[in-house]
């Protein structure tokens, strides 16, 4: 008989029309009964959460805006760390066993999966996971850099490499390099032998991206707050050349602006658009009002290749591609060759002041709650 204590798990109740919205009305920390293992498969197992990342998913799926919808009520997390405390007698023992600290694959449970664990996210005290989702922690990693690794990693090396087809001696420009993706995607362009110019808004958060590998670091942010033109700065370090590649995870002005800082026949990666959260409407309603807008004439002029890279969904089309791609980034994690980055630690119980921090662009690299 295994005996649990309760916990606590954060519950959204209801999808908002934006995140703010959202953290303010829509979620609550509330009491966890350990899960029953009578209820559950065979080849489930139950993680105790040590530790949870807070990234930008989690925050627009609880208005509907990220391009999955879980059914709420659920439970936020995509992606959590922490140790095996049951475990099904269908699951191999080679797999994983009572004990073990582990990892969650945010493709196959949690809030982003497709199947019957969406309601168990890590923003909680315990989690349900098909033993397949499940990944022994790897080398000499903390809970807190593992729940900080798939995602954020698998996103850079699908847009750099399956996407971007990054080369050793280009040059590629990365936005919002001072976040999590963005850093994971400083540390594997180093990794492929390319020169990185890494952008942001802060001196300080450049300049530990600069610590992290990046070649060149720009400060995009004008006087008045907003984006300052920086083609000339990006030219002059490029020798009057542009870019080869530009890995674009904010959106909005800086895209147009990154037209302008390419050579010719460059691919113009789009990972996201953080900075311009309403392109979609709010409450899970389909459709972009707000969508982003790229100039034509500047993609034809220099034979701009446009690539949509979504790791994601791209994943789900073809599950195929994702192989060598977990397994490099699983190599490189085992070798010590990548390491996520974590600024920000919370309690569960101050879970808004965490989204918060992410939501307003406190955060340098990762953001963790600790159940």
């Amino acid at each position: 008989m295994l005996h649990l204590p309760a916990g606590h798990r954060v519950q959204v109740s209801e999808l908002a029309e934006t995140p703010l919205e959202a953290i303010e009305n829509h979620l609550a920390l509330v009491p966890q009964v350990p899960p029953d293992p009578t209820t559950l498969r065979a080849t489930d197992v139950i993680v105790q959460v040590r530790s949870v990342s807070v990234g930008w998913v989690d925050l627009i799926m609880t208005s509907g805006q990220y391009q999955h919808v879980p059914k709420p009520p659920y439970t936020p997390g995509l992606e959590y760390a922490g140790d095996v405390v049951w475990v099904g007698n269908a699951v191999p023992l080679e797999k994983v066993q009572v004990g073990d600290r582990v990892l969650s694959d945010g493709l196959l449970t949690g809030p982003r999966s497709l199947g019957n664990y969406q309601a168990y996210g890590g923003f909680a005290t315990y989690a349900v996971a098909p033993a397949e989702a499940v990944i022994k922690i790897p080398g000499r990693f903390s809970y807190d850099e593992a729940c900080n690794l798939l995602g954020n990693y698998e996103t850079a090396y699908h847009c750099l490499i399956a996407r971007g087809h990054l080369k050793p001696r280009e040059t590629v420009l990365i936005h919002g390099a001072s976040g999590s993706t963005g850093m994971a995607a400083v540390q594997i362009a180093k990794l492929l032998g390319a020169t990185v110019i890494a952008t942001g808004r802060s001196d300080e958060k450049l300049a530990l991206v600069k610590s992290l590998g990046a070649d060149h670091v720009v400060n995009c942010r004008g006087e008045d707050g907003g984006l300052r033109s920086f083609r000339d700065d990006i030219k002059a370090l490029t020798g009057g050349r542009g870019v080869d590649v530009v890995y674009d995870g904010v959106g909005g002005d800086i895209s147009v602006e990154s037209l302008r800082c390419m050579a010719f026949g460059g691919r113009f990666l789009i990972v996201g658009w953080a900075s311009t959260p309403s392109v979609s409407r709010g409450k899970g309603q389909r459709g972009a009002p707000n969508a982003n807008v790229l100039p034509t004439n500047r993609i034809m002029m220099k034979g701009i290749d446009v690539l949509g890279c979504p790791m994601v969904i791209s994943t789900v089309v073809d599950p195929s591609i994702r192989i060598p791609r977990l397994a490099q980034v699983l190599s490189w994690a085992n070798a010590g060759d990548i390491h996520p980055q974590i600024s920000h630690r919370f309690p569960l119980s101050e879970f808004k002041t965490a989204m918060l921090a992410k939501w307003r662009g406190e955060v340098l690299g990762g953001c963790v709650l600790h159940p």
